[in-house]
C-alpha cells in the first residue's frame, strides 16, 4: 500500500476550513507531524491550488487542528492550531484561528471527548499556541453538536447554529503585553517608501495596524484590488516583519514567519460592496478593515483578526481607535470586511499606563463536512 491513512475530520469553523485530528493519531514529534500536515493539505504547491490535498489555495483553507485531552486544570480539552503555507513546505504552530476555535467544542462533543446533554453546552478548551482559555457554548441535539439554525455570518452562505466564543484575558498572547511596545502608535522608517506609523495590538493574537490612507488606499478595497498593487502588498510585507522585530519574535525582518504578527490596513467607515454584491453604507458599522493572511488579502477577517480590532478600537490613541466608531454600551463594534460585516465585543480597561482586556467575544457557526480517514503518501509518514 503506497499510503497511509489516518482518522480525521474536516469542519467548517466560521469562514475557514480545516481538517481535524484526535493528538492521538498524530506523532508527537514536530518535523514528523509537519510533514504529514503539509502531504494532508497539499502543501507546497508552486501553483497555489493544492490540487493534491485537502487544501483550498488560499490561507483560510490551509489549516489543521489537533485536539487531545486537557492538560490545564481549567479545561475540558486541548487545542492546536497549525497554519500551512500553501507554496512553501512551512508549518506554522504560532497562532491560534478564531475561526476554527468555533469548531472545537462541536468535534470534543461529537467524537466523545466531552459529554454533554441535549441544550446549551459549554466546552473549556485551552488553546495551546497562545496558552489561553475559550469557552465555547452552542447547542446540542440527540448528544451531538446542532448546526441547523437561523444564524448567518459574512462570507459563509446559508444559516447555522450560533457557536458563542468567549476569549478569556486575551492581552498578551503572543507577548504577553496588549500593547509589546509599550505605546498604542510607532514609527518605522522604510526609506524611499517613507516614514509610517503602525499600532501594534496583542489580543488572541498580535496584529500591526496601518492607516489604509497612509498607503494610498480608501479601505474600501476587495482583495483583489489590493493584491493588484505590488508596491502596496511589499510595504505592508516589510512593515508586518519589521513590527514582529519590535515585539521580539527576532531580532532580524527575514526571520519572521508568516503568520504572526498579522498586518492590517484599518479606515474610518466608508461604503463598500462585499465579495457577494451587496452594499453596505458607511452609517450601518463602526470600522473597516482589510487583513493579509499569509502574505495574501484575507478574503473576510480571520477569526482572531477581528477581536484584536475589537480590542484596539477601545485602547485610547492607537490607529484603530481614531479611525473607528465609539463601541456601544454592549462593547460591540461592528467591523466591515471584504465578505461583509462580523460584530465583536471586547472588554478593555486602562490601568494606569497599562492596558488590560479582561474578554473577547465572537459569534460564528460550524459545520462537520466530513469524517473517515485521509490519505497520506507513505514518504510523508517514514
Amino acid at each position: 500500500m503506497s499510503q497511509h491513512f489516518i482518522p480525521a475530520v474536516f469542519y467548517r469553523g466560521g469562514t475557514s476550513k480545516g481538517v481535524f485530528f484526535h493528538a492521538r493519531d498524530l506523532p508527537e514529534d514536530r518535523k514528523e507531524c509537519d510533514q504529514i500536515l503539509l502531504a494532508v493539505l497539499g502543501s507546497p504547491d508552486p501553483y497555489e491550488r493544492q490540487l493534491n490535498g485537502m487544501g483550498g489555495g488560499i490561507s483560510s483553507l490551509s489549516k489543521a487542528v489537533i485536539i487531545g485531552p486537557s492538560t490545564h486544570p481549567d479545561a475540558d480539552i486541548d487545542y492546536t492550531f497549525v497554519q500551512l503555507a500553501v507554496d512553501e513546505p512551512v508549518a506554522d504552530w504560532s497562532n491560534n484561528c478564531g475561526n476554527l476555535s468555533s469548531a472545537v467544542g462541536h468535534f470534543a462533543v461529537d467524537q466523545g471527548l466531552v459529554r454533554a446533554r441535549d441544550g446549551e453546552t459549554l466546552v473549556r478548551i485551552h488553546q495551546t499556541n497562545t496558552k489561553k482559555l475559550i469557552h465555547s457554548r452552542f447547542q446540542v441535539k440527540d448528544g451531538k453538536a446542532e448546526t441547523a439554525g437561523d444564524y448567518a455570518i459574512a462570507g459563509v452562505a446559508g444559516t447555522g447554529s450560533r457557536v458563542r466564543l468567549d476569549f478569556l484575558a486575551p492581552d498578551g498572547a503572543v507577548t504577553g503585553k496588549l500593547l509589546p511596545t509599550g505605546n498604542p502608535v510607532d514609527k518605522i522608517d522604510l526609506g524611499a517608501d517613507g516614514t509610517i506609523e503602525i499600532s501594534i495590538i496583542d489580543a488572541t493574537s498580535a496584529v500591526a495596524y496601518v492607516d489604509a490612507h497612509a498607503l494610498g488606499l480608501e479601505g474600501s478595497e476587495s482583495p483583489e484590488q489590493i493584491e493588484a498593487q505590488p508596491r502596496v502588498m511589499k510595504i505592508l510585507e516589510r512593515l508586518r516583519r519589521h513590527a514582529g522585530v519590535m515585539i521580539g519574535l527576532s531580532s532580524e525582518p527575514d526571520k519572521i514567519g508568516l503568520q504572526t504578527p498579522r498586518i492590517a490596513l484599518v479606515a474610518a467607515p466608508i461604503s463598500f460592496r462585499s465579495l457577494d454584491g451587496a452594499t453596505y453604507e458607511a452609517d450601518g458599522f463602526d470600522v473597516a478593515t482589510r487583513m493579509m493572511s499569509m502574505q495574501r488579502a484575507h478574503r473576510a477577517i480571520p477569526g482572531t483578526g477581528g477581536l484584536n480590532l475589537g480590542v484596539a478600537t477601545q485602547v485610547r490613541g492607537s490607529i484603530p481607535n481614531r479611525l473607528s466608531r465609539p463601541a456601544n454600551t454592549a462593547g460591540e463594534v461592528r467591523v466591515a470586511n471584504p465578505s461583509g460585516l462580523v460584530s465583536v465585543g471586547a472588554v478593555v480597561r486602562q490601568i494606569g499606563s497599562d492596558w488590560t482586556a479582561d474578554s473577547a467575544v465572537l459569534f460564528r457557526t460550524a459545520r462537520r463536512l466530513m469524517q473517515g480517514e485521509v490519505a497520506v503518501p507513505w514518504n510523508a509518514v517514514t
